[in-house]
């Protein structure tokens, strides 16, 4: 019965020594650093670093730029405010009439048109366009 125990106990180790071998052979194809995953992973762990420096000069760039609109935002307050007291200033100002004609020490002589079909200088032009009097006003 021993001899029995003996031959069993080496199929045994035997299987078991074919099992480790099988799964040796599988371990180093999952690990292989061109075809397996092995491969991936390492691509990925590349991929991953490249990706953490792009990150970090990103977060740099846009504090950088952070800051640049901050300032910009400053100086901008600072020339609405500029512009707004000189706004303001111009309200003090009194109006501008731009219709006023200098004044001449001769009067200009009234025209003369043929058979007098003009005699009334009260009278508004002709092409006379109301829009140019709302635009002004």
């Amino acid at each position: 019965m021993e001899i029995l125990a003996d031959i069993m106990l080496g199929f045994g180790a035997i299987g078991a020594a074919i099992y480790c071998f099988v799964l040796s052979k599988r371990l180093r194809r999952f690990n292989n650093l061109q075809n397996g995953m092995g491969g991936a992973v390492a691509v990925l762990s590349a991929q991953v670093d490249d990706m953490t420096t792009t990150l970090n000069s990103a977060q740099d760039a846009a504090a950088q730029s952070a800051d640049i609109l901050t300032d910009l935002t400053r100086r901008a307050e600072a020339a609405t405010q500029k512009l707004e007291l000189m706004m303001a200033s111009l309200h003090d100002l009194p109006e501008h009439n731009q219709t006023t004609v200098p004044e001449t020490s001769e009067p200009e002589p009234a025209p003369t048109y043929p058979n007098n079909q003009r005699n009334n200088s009260d009278e508004s032009p002709v092409f006379f366009s109301h829009r140019v009097l709302e635009a002004a006003e």
